[in-house]
C-alpha cells in the first residue's frame, strides 16, 4: 500500500484535489509545481519555474503546463485541465485518472477506453530541467500522442497576455524544437526521446485564471501561448521522455538520465522520509557553491532569521552534518560582512534583523550538541566570540544592550521580530523594546557561551559573560514574569504588552533558561490551554483582544490575521521541546499525539510536505505558502527529540 497514493474518486472530484499541491524541486532555487491534476490554481505554478538571473532576482515561469492528447480511430481525447474565467474547466483530463502516486516520483494513470498511459513527473536534480516520461501499458489499437506546450515566460509575481511584441520564432533541435518569447530570457528546449513532428499551430489560450489568486484579492487571469504541437505514435509497452530545460539534451541519453534520478530518490514510504524529502527540497546551490537554505516555496528567497532556526532540523535532526557546515560557511561569511559594515557577497536577506546574530547562536549550540563541543570549538569558537562582542559593545544598529543586562529593539515603526505582517507600511504587531524571546536568547547565549570558554581554559571571559548573564537572569525575571503565570510578550516602557504570544515558550525551551522550575511549568501550562493546537501554537491567545484566527480574505485581511491567532508548527516545535525537558519521558505519549496532527498534512495540502501557517480554530486548514522551511526544521527535530528521550531510563 503507498502512503501518498489518491484514487480516482479523489482525483476525479476537484474540490478535493484542487487543493492538494505538489511540489518538485533542484537545487538552484528552480521548481515544478501544481496541483494533482496538472491544473495550475496560483500564478506561481507552473511546469518549469527558474530563476533568470540576468533579469532579476525573482523565479520566471517559462512553461506552464504541457497538455498530452491520446489519439485513437481519429478521436482525441485531451488530458489536460485547465480552469478559465466563469467557473470553467477546459479540457477537463481528470475525468480520465484512475489513481495517482507520490511515493517515489508523481506517477498519474490515465484510462481512456482500453488505453491505460501512465505519466512519471522528475525534477532532475542539479539542472533547470523537468523530465516527464509517458508509458504506454495497454491498449488495443494504434495509438498516437499529441502535446501542446502553454508557454508564459514571465515572472512569478506577473501575469502573462496576448501581445504583439512575443516572439514566435523557433528553431528545431534534436528531438524538437527550442523557442524564446522575449529578449533577455533563455531559449526553452522542448525535447522528446523518441523522433517526433512538431507542428506549427500558434494561438493564444485566454482567460485562464487562477483562483488562489482571486482568493487573496489579486488580478487572477492571463493568456498563455501555444505554438503547436508534437506528435508521434506510441507501441504498447513504451516509454516515451519528455524534456523541457534552459540547456538543450542529447535525447539519446532522456531514458537513462530519467532512470538515473529516479534511482537516487528516497521513497516517501512514511512520515520521517516525507519530511526528509521535504527538507531538500529547500537546500540551495549557487554557481560559486555558496549554500543556502530557502526558507519556503514558491515565494520565499533565503532569509537569515529561517537559516538559523531552520539549519539544525533540515540538517543535524537527519544526520546531514556536512550539509550544515557548508550552510553555515555561507552564512557566516554573510554575518561577518554585517557585522564588518561591508557590502553583502552572499544572497541571505534581512541578515539586518537584531535576533539574526541570537539565532546563528542558538544554531551553533545545537551543532554543539550533535557534533560535540571540541568540534563546535574549532569551527565556530571565533565566530561565537565575534556575534557576542559585537553585542556587547552595541554595534548593532537597532539592538542596544542595556546597563539592566537586557536588549533593547526599536520596532514601533518597522516589524524587527518574526511576526513581522505590515499593513499601511505599519507592523501590524509593533514588538519595541525589551523583547521576551530576544532576551530568553540573549541569556541563553550568555550561557551558552561561558560554558564554551570554561571548556577552552578562558576563565575571565566565562566569568564576565556569567556575571552578565546572572544580571540578565534577574532582570528578565522582573521585566517579563507578571502575576498570571505566563510572559509579557514586550515591554518598551510604560508600554507592556499583556497578550498571551507563544514568544514566552523560547524562556522554557531553551537548553539556559532564566525562569525557576516553577516559573517554566506555569508558562507551559498557559500554553497548552491558550495557544496550543493540533498544527503548533497559536500566534495569540482566543483571550487576547483582537484574536483573528482564519488566514483568508484579501491580503489585507491576511496581513492582519498573520500573526493574530494563526497556529504555527515551528513554534509548535519549541513547544514540545519545552514539554520534554520539564516532563521527561512522562510527555512522549501526549507528544507522539501531537505529532499525529502534523503527519494528517503530509496527503491534505501540499503533498509530502508542510504548509506556511495554519487557521487557529478548526478545521485548522493549511494556509500560506505550499512549503515552510521552519516547520519541516522544528517536527523533525522534534522527532529527533523523541528519539532521544525515548531511549533514556
Amino acid at each position: 500500500m503507498s502512503y501518498l497514493r489518491f484514487e480516482k474518486a479523489v482525483m476525479t472530484n476537484l474540490e478535493e484535489s484542487l487543493r492538494r499541491e505538489l511540489l518538485r524541486t533542484n537545487r538552484s532555487g528552480a521548481y515544478s509545481a501544481s496541483t494533482l491534476v496538472d491544473c495550475n490554481t496560483r500564478k506561481y505554478h507552473g511546469l518549469l519555474v527558474v530563476p533568470v538571473p540576468e533579469l532579476d532576482d525573482e523565479n520566471h515561469v517559462l512553461l506552464s503546463s504541457l497538455d498530452c492528447t491520446v489519439v485513437q480511430h481519429g478521436a482525441e481525447f485531451n488530458l489536460g485541465l485547465h480552469k478559465y474565467q466563469g467557473n470553467n474547466f477546459s479540457p477537463k483530463g481528470h475525468k480520465y485518472i484512475r489513481e495517482f502516486d507520490a511515493s517515489l516520483v508523481p506517477t498519474t494513470t490515465y484510462r481512456v477506453g482500453g488505453v491505460i498511459l501512465k505519466r512519471e513527473t522528475i525534477f532532475q536534480a542539479y539542472e533547470d530541467r523537468i523530465l516527464i516520461r509517458y508509458t504506454l501499458e495497454d491498449a488495443h489499437s494504434a495509438t498516437t500522442l499529441r502535446f501542446r506546450p502553454f508557454l508564459a515566460f514571465r515572472s512569478v509575481r506577473q501575469f502573462t497576455h496576448e501581445n504583439m511584441v512575443a516572439s514566435r520564432e523557433y528553431s528545431e533541435v534534436d528531438g524538437g524544437i527550442k523557442t524564446c518569447m522575449y529578449a533577455g530570457y533563455p531559449d526553452l528546449y522542448m525535447q522528446f526521446s523518441k523522433k517526433n513532428e512538431f507542428v506549427f499551430q500558434p494561438d493564444w489560450y485566454r482567460g485562464i485564471e487562477y483562483p488562489k489568486e482571486q482568493e487573496r484579492g489579486y488580478a487572477s487571469n492571463e493568456d498563455l501561448y501555444v505554438p503547436g504541437y508534437f506528435e508521434m505514435p506510441i507501441r504498447k509497452g513504451e516509454s516515451i521522455v519528455f524534456s523541457a530545460s534552459t540547456s538543450q539534451i542529447k535525447t539519446t541519453t532522456l531514458k537513462k538520465l530519467f532512470q538515473q534520478e529516479i534511482d537516487v530518490r528516497v521513497p516517501r514510504d512514511n512520515f520521517y522520509h516525507c519530511l526528509v524529502t521535504a527538507a531538500h527540497q529547500f537546500h540551495n546551490r549557487q554557481p560559486n557553491d555558496d549554500r543556502y537554505l530557502l526558507a519556503g516555496y514558491p515565494w520565499f528567497k533565503a532569509r537569515a532569521r529561517d537559516t538559523f532556526i531552520a539549519l539544525p532540523g533540515l540538517t543535524l535532526a537527519i544526520d546531514e552534518q556536512d550539509y550544515f557546515e557548508l550552510v553555515m560557511k555561507t552564512a557566516e561569511r554573510g554575518l561577518r560582512e554585517f557585522m564588518n559594515g561591508e557590502e553583502l557577497t552572499v544572497k541571505i536577506y534581512e541578515i539586518e534583523r537584531p535576533d539574526v546574530p541570537l539565532w546563528a547562536v542558538w544554531a551553533i549550540q545545537q551543532y554543539a550538541k550533535y557534533a560535540g563541543r571540541d568540534r563546535c570549538q574549532q569551527l565556530y569558537g571565533d565566530l561565537l566570540s565575534t556575534i557576542m562582542q559585537y553585542i556587547i559593545d552595541g554595534r548593532h544598529p537597532n539592538l542596544r544592550l542595556d546597563d539592566n543586562g537586557l536588549l533593547y529593539t526599536n520596532g514601533r515603526d518597522h516589524a524587527v521580530t518574526w511576526m513581522n505582517s505590515t499593513a499601511n507600511g505599519r507592523p501590524v504587531v509593533p514588538r519595541s523594546g525589551y523583547i521576551v524571546e530576544f532576551n530568553a536568547l540573549w541569556y541563553n547565549a550568555l550561557k551558552f557561551c561561558a560554558s564554551l570558554a570554561t571548556d577552552n581554559g578562558d576563565q575571565a571571559t566565562a566569568d564576565s559573560l556569567e556575571q552578565r548573564a546572572q544580571l540578565a537572569k534577574t532582570s528578565f525575571v522582573d521585566t517579563f514574569v507578571n502575576e498570571y503565570g505566563y510572559l509579557l510578550d514586550y515591554v518598551d516602557g510604560n508600554m507592556i504588552d499583556w497578550s498571551v504570544r507563544p514568544n514566552m515558550i523560547f524562556a522554557v525551551a531553551l537548553d539556559y533558561s532564566p525562569l525557576t522550575q516553577q516559573q517554566m511549568k506555569s508558562v507551559v501550562d498557559i500554553c497548552t490551554r491558550e495557544l496550543l493546537t493540533p498544527k503548533g501554537l497559536r500566534s495569540l491567545s482566543p483571550k487576547s483582544g483582537g484574536y483573528n484566527p482564519m488566514y483568508v480574505g484579501p491580503q489585507t485581511q491576511r496581513d492582519y490575521a498573520y500573526h493574530q491567532g494563526t497556529a504555527w508548527p515551528w513554534l509548535g516545535g519549541f513547544y514540545m521541546e519545552a514539554c520534554l525537558k520539564l516532563y521527561k519521558r512522562s510527555r512522549l505519549s501526549f507528544i507522539e499525539r501531537q505529532m499525529v496532527g502534523y503527519e494528517d498534512e503530509i496527503d491534505y495540502h501540499a503533498i509530502g510536505t508542510i504548509s506556511e501557517l495554519f487557521d487557529g480554530n478548526p478545521p485548522f486548514h493549511g494556509r500560506g505558502a505550499m512549503s515552510f522551511a521552519m516547520n519541516v526544521a522544528e517536527i523533525l527535530r522534534t522527532m529527533k527529540l523523541l528519539e532521544k528521550y525515548s531511549y533514556q531510563k
